[in-house]
């Protein structure tokens, strides 16, 4: 017998999202060479200031000022943002300067890194466990750090402060009450200062004030560049599991990884090779971990 009673609306997927923002974290180290030019602070001063007003029209068309006055006038929730924006500016200044000197893949390595340490934060700090599969996880990625540490120390403070900065940031974001957009757009407000600071005082050569229009052109786009992936993130966050999540979220270390090799043409010499090899093994045991996390969540209950 058929129903006369509407279908519910099918869920709309999130992984279109997904895909749009880390595809756009995986190419940006393209977009930044071409900033190669400008003083790493003064170019993270240029993408602050740009995301400023990015910010404030998205927060006005989404209807979330209300969320940002909240938030402001809550001392402890400004207080985290102001911790979360230092660690945020601290990651965009590293990840810059590993793609001024070219060391991609040391940029990439920090992000393959990032879920584990997120792991361990959460243990730490969350009480959360670590299942017997997310240590040996651990353990796998940790040989591979320490042999990029006895062999190529000149590069391994870009992964591991990219890995520790963004989960601490992340951290922090996560026990605040406040929403991506409008927690951005705080931070964003916290750092203006900074920013122009780090411009004022950065070699006039280098500084991009008196830069021709298509530089400015890139630094405005700069801004754009920092809030539209995190926008997309915010969406597709609020739609996927987060398992599924957690598998795409290697996309965009994977990326940069590929374009350190061949556009960018960065070598690939044994020792990081073989450090690479470690963290791909780990990443491997950390998503079959998820995948029997969600296999058993769908799993329907036993009938008493």
């Amino acid at each position: 017998m058929s129903s006369n009673a509407p279908s519910s609306p099918a869920p709309k997927s999130g992984l279109p999202f997904a895909l749009g923002a880390y595809s756009l974290w995986g190419v940006l180290p393209l977009y930044l060479v071409l900033l190669n030019a400008v003083n790493p602070f003064a170019l993270v001063g240029w993408r602050t200031l740009w995301t400023i007003p990015v910010c404030a029209i998205a927060v006005a068309a989404r209807g979330q000022i209300a969320e940002v006055k909240a938030a402001l006038s809550n001392p402890r929730v400004f207080g985290v943002l102001v911790i979360s924006s230092a660690l945020i500016s601290i990651n965009w200044v590293v990840y810059i300067v590993a793609v001024q000197r070219g060391a991609f893949y040391a940029a990439s390595l920090g992000y393959y890194i990032n879920p584990l340490v997120n792991v361990l934060l959460g243990t730490i700090f969350l009480k959360e466990r670590l299942s017997r599969l997310q240590w040996i996880a651990v353990g796998v990625a940790a040989i591979g750090v320490a042999i990029l540490a006895f062999e190529a120390v000149d590069t391994l403070y870009i992964s591991l402060t990219l890995a520790l900065s963004f989960a601490a940031y992340g951290l922090l974001r996560k026990r605040v009450p406040v929403g991506s957009l409008p927690g951005l757009s705080i931070e964003v407000l916290v750092l203006a200062i900074p920013a122009v600071i780090a411009i004022a005082l950065a070699p006039q050569a280098s500084s991009g004030l008196n830069a021709d229009f298509g530089l400015n052109a890139l630094l405005f786009g700069a801004g754009l560049w920092t809030a539209i992936p995190l926008l997309l993130f915010a969406t597709a966050a609020r739609r996927m599991e987060y398992s599924t999540l957690g598998f795409v979220q290697f996309m965009a270390p994977t990326i940069v990884f590929i374009l350190g090799l061949t556009v960018l043409g960065e070598p690939l010499d044994p020792v990081r090779l073989v450090c690479f090899l470690f963290i791909w093994a780990a990443i491997a045991i950390f998503c079959v971990d998820l995948l029997m996390r969600a296999r058993a969540r769908r799993r329907p209950a036993p009938i008493a």
